[in-house]
């Protein structure tokens, strides 16, 4: 059999986390540190590989009430030998090191992270009438690897002190968290907060401090696995 599609070939390497390709994320386990990773974004994989379902520690990374985990990140635990693909619904893939720096982020956008990775959920004042952003942000940080999915190829915005960063609430993905953010509204209709489907804009995010904010090319959450009653 001839074809292009047999070019995509499985690619080989020793690092912990790789892209396979924009849309797939790669990952080595070599029988010690765990990777936790969305539930059911596991598209196959080769070796002895468990897979397991994960909740905080009480007090330990994850930080918050059990009962919000589902709320903020529905995980599993990969743990064993073997390479393991991990992707959701094609969105584009990007790894982030994180060197101890803390970094916000919408949760619908994060697929994978190293077990060593701590969060939080914190709040944005006004948030909890925005569907997206406004809640459902985590606070991360430590010393590990992060991998986040956006809606097509992204933006990177430099905030520097005195000089505001404007963004759709929609579409950001997150920011540094030393970043001074306010929430706005941007038209007076009272349904702006489910703005998808009308004439006006919504919701804008302002950044100010020093800084980076990641927004994705759309307004639309990012698409999730399977809805659950009640979080919605």
């Amino acid at each position: 059999m001839q074809s292009p599609l047999l070019d995509h070939t499985v690619l080989t390497g020793d690092e912990r986390f790789a892209l396979q390709n924009p849309q797939m994320l790669r990952v080595a386990l070599d029988g010690r540190a765990a990777v936790l990773a969305r539930s059911g974004a596991m598209v196959a994989h080769t070796g002895k590989v468990q897979f397991t379902g994960w909740e905080p520690p009480a007090g330990g990374r994850g930080r918050g009430a059990r009962q919000q985990q589902p709320t903020a990140l529905d995980l599993m635990k990969c743990t064993g030998t073997g390479t393991v693909y991990l992707a959701n619904l094609a969105q584009h893939l990007h790894i982030l090191d994180l060197q101890r720096e803390k970094l916000t982020v919408t949760s619908t956008y994060v697929l994978a992270l190293d077990s060593t990775i701590s969060w939080q959920v914190v709040g944005i004042e006004g948030g909890e009438r925005i569907a997206g952003v406004g809640r459902h942000s985590l606070e991360l940080t430590g010393t590990g690897r992060l991998v986040l999915m956006t809606s097509g190829q992204p933006l990177v915005m430099r905030v520097e002190p005195e000089r505001y960063v404007y963004a759709d609430a929609d579409a950001v993905v997150g920011w540094s968290s030393g970043l001074e953010v306010q929430l706005q509204a941007q038209s007076s209709n009272t349904e702006a907060w489910r703005r998808r489907g009308t004439a006006t804009e919504g919701w804008e995010m302002a950044f100010t401090g020093s800084g980076i904010v990641l927004v994705q090319p759309s307004e639309l959450l990012a698409p999730q696995r399977v809805p659950v009653a009640g979080l919605l």
